[in-house]
């Protein structure tokens, strides 16, 4: 008996919240206990912290890198053995992190990593999600996203407690058997097989032709360079902010409670903005929401920089910056099937992904340098400051092209 509309919603509404836990665990084991590692290995084996950070920013250029053909690895039908391969990938890399005697290894285990980031993180659900669920991915992926917005809330105290209860290498241990357990049984069950795997041979080749020519056309269209350029620019400044903002703030002589208060309210702004699009932005335009977004970041930036040690104006830009970037993830998963197509969505995506993430690793070690020429952050800031502005302008340059070709839509079928 054919399975009814009733169960099909409801396997793939149980479906769409185990990918959502196992999101959640991903980025709380792998890529936010990261931060808090790396005093223990440094006291223990005498490293510095530009070279432990040198193993973090290696391991993001290497999920940019890998951002292409996990797309179309995922494109081809091969989404499941994809995220349950990472999965695994990322339990036996946090293992051999935990036996780290030497940066060798640590540099090892981070790009083992960064492979892991790119096949199991948001990017590949996303180009899941849009391929399996054609008619619901945007609210699946913004429920995904905001599962996975607690990712921080949840997985830092419990690194900590972990650190502090187990030490380090043990920690470690604790994190692989939780990416293990979750991560890896929930890929492996709650992903379908897609049918081009069992296809003839020729269906199969004219799917890999259809996917090639969509990633083709992809690069001779100026909104895929636009989008390139504005989410390469936004996430190299998102990042280095977010790896600068304690010490940002400590030159300023801001308070240790103002410090952290700022830095707590960040996550739950992140959580919140994702909520209100769930709730109310789904019938908004997104080439409107994503304005927002892209003007509302360097918005926070000019926050910062007149904010001084004002607490009132310090938690106003942690609410601005984290609202941002809750959203910009969203917009980031669903933006390409609005003003492009969805054909080849996982290589396409992967595409765009991979200038951003190699961005990522680059920018917080450039804002040291900038921070290094006078040993203030201002620079940075005004730095910051004119590099959100480009990606401002870039969607803008995507909404006008968004409007235009709606516009030729329109007039062409009256």
């Amino acid at each position: 008996m054919a399975p009814s509309a009733f169960d099909r919603t409801s396997e793939e509404n149980t479906a769409t919240w185990a990918l959502a836990i196992a999101q959640l665990v991903a980025w709380g084991a792998v890529y936010y206990a990261f931060s808090l590692f790396v005093v223990p290995m440094e006291r223990e084996l005498g490293w510095s912290r530009a070279s432990t950070n040198a193993a973090l920013s290696l391991g993001l250029l290497v999920s940019g890198l890998a951002a292409y053909p996990v797309g179309k690895w995922i494109d081809h039908g091969h989404g499941r053995r994809v995220m349950t391969a990472g999965s695994l990938l990322a339990s036996v890399m946090l293992v051999l992190w935990s036996q780290a005697g030497s940066l060798v290894t640590l540099f090892a285990a981070w790009v083992g990593l960064g492979v892991a980031m790119a096949a199991t993180l948001y990017d590949p659900v996303f180009a899941i999600l849009t391929r399996d669920y054609p008619r619901s991915f945007r609210t699946k992926i913004t429920l995904v996203t905001l599962v996975a917005g607690f990712a921080s809330t949840a997985f830092i105290p419990l690194t900590q407690g972990l650190v502090d209860t187990l030490g380090w290498r043990h920690a470690l241990l604790a994190l692989a058997s939780i990416n293990g357990f979750v991560c890896l049984p929930i890929h492996w069950m709650a992903l379908r097989d897609d049918s081009s795997i069992t296809a003839p041979a020729v269906n199969k080749a004219r799917i890999k032709a259809e996917n090639d020519k969509s990633v083709r056309c992809a690069l001779r269209t100026p909104v895929f360079w636009a989008l390139a350029i504005c989410f390469t620019a936004y996430y190299a400044t998102f990042a280095a902010l977010t790896f600068h903002l304690v010490p940002l703030m400590v030159e300023r002589h801001v308070s240790q409670p103002v410090i952290l208060a700022t830095m707590a309210v960040i996550g739950p702004s992140q959580v919140l903005a994702r909520m209100l699009w769930f709730t109310l932005g789904r019938n908004v335009s997104p080439q409107i929401v994503g304005l927002v977004i892209t003007t509302a970041f360097p918005v926070s930036v000019v926050v910062l920089l007149v904010a001084g040690t004002s607490p009132v104006a310090l938690i106003l830009f942690a609410v601005i910056y984290g609202g941002a970037n809750g959203m910009m993830t969203i917009l980031r998963g669903t933006i390409v099937q609005d003003v492009m197509w969805t054909e080849g969505y996982g290589a396409v995506s992967g595409l765009l992904s991979a200038p951003s993430n190699i961005a990522k690793g680059i920018a917080p070690i450039s804002a040291a340098l900038i921070w290094s020429i006078g040993q203030n952050y201002v620079p940075v800031e005004w730095v910051v400051l004119l590099v959100s502005l480009v990606s401002t302008a870039a969607f803008g340059m995507v909404a006008l092209s968004a409007h235009r070709r709606s516009s030729v839509m329109a007039a062409t079928t009256e």
